[in-house]
């Protein structure tokens, strides 16, 4: 990845995150519930960014691109997508990145980075999240 597509990546991700945190409160009170065609709009832009970005090895679901907007998915069916394709994003995440471990004299520090074109890079993020 380069500094570009971990920038895009990043983004992709939080909205992601953001998207399924608020229809899993949908979900919770009304699962079987159809999601608004306003709201349907703005998952399905995500979820395009996102099947660009996975591509084709990490894309969740082959046969799934978008949601049909004529045929409003529910709550639960949105939330079911969107927490594969984070699953799948974290799989992504966790092949492109390293661990640095330093000795600051007490005691061992690991940092993770990106690995950005396949070098080390200065660019930090979280360890790997354990894929649920």
């Amino acid at each position: 990845m380069n500094i570009i597509e971990i920038n895009n990546f990043e983004k992709t991700q939080t909205q992601f995150e953001g998207l399924l945190s608020e229809i899993t409160i949908l979900a919770r009170k009304s699962p079987n519930d159809g999601v608004n065609k306003f709201k349907l709009k703005f998952i399905n832009e995500i979820i395009l960014s996102g099947n660009k970005i996975l591509g084709q090895i990490y894309k969740p679901l082959d046969s799934f691109e978008k949601f049909d907007e004529d045929d409003l998915p529910s709550n639960s069916d949105v939330t079911f997508i969107l927490s594969q394709y984070l699953n799948c994003f974290e799989k992504l995440r966790a092949d492109n990145i390293y661990i640095e471990q330093k000795y600051d004299g007490n005691k061992y520090i690991f940092e993770w980075y990106w690995a950005v074109n396949k070098s080390k890079s200065k660019i930090k993020t979280a360890p790997p999240k354990k894929i649920k």
